[in-house]
């Protein structure tokens, strides 16, 4: 299983290692998730500047977060979905903050990497669907975020 990840660093502070590490466990939660073949996703890496803008643009919520997803499948009203063969799935984009990333993986005491791995996982998961805004969904979602993370031997 292979996706396409577009990968942008805004704040040069992501190593080869760490890409590696976003590459693997989202290819690995593909397969676990049943994700087609090629499907493509976008991965940013940004200030808490840049992300409390989004924050604010696109939620209404004046302050930084440690990650923001966009699904592109969502449809809104009116909308038709299109499939079709040869047409690669184009899930969305992740944007993390590497300022919040380092903060809470010393918060947690564990690597960046870790912090990383989690907040990459997360975003993915919110684009496949999954969401935490009851206590339901938040037990389905994060359940499933521990299963995958455990399975790729990303514990905490």
């Amino acid at each position: 299983m292979n996706l396409e990840i577009d990968f942008l660093d805004e704040t040069n502070q992501l190593s080869e290692s760490d890409r590696e590490l976003v590459q693997g466990l989202l290819d690995y939660a593909a397969g676990e998730e049943n994700v087609e073949p090629a499907s493509e996703l976008a991965v940013s890496i940004v200030t808490n500047d840049r992300i409390q803008e989004i924050n604010k643009e696109y939620r209404d919520k004046d302050q930084p977060t440690d990650v923001i997803s966009f699904a592109l499948e969502e449809l809104g009203e009116d909308e038709t979905k299109i499939v079709g063969d040869g047409i690669p799935r184009i899930l969305g984009d992740i944007i993390i903050s590497a300022e919040k990333t380092k903060e809470q993986a010393e918060e947690y005491g564990h690597p960046f990497s870790r912090e990383l791995g989690f907040l990459a996982l997360h975003g993915f998961l919110h684009l496949l669907g999954y969401d935490h805004m009851n206590e339901e969904d938040e037990k389905r979602m994060f359940g499933r975020q521990k299963e995958i993370l455990d399975g790729y031997g990303l514990q905490r």
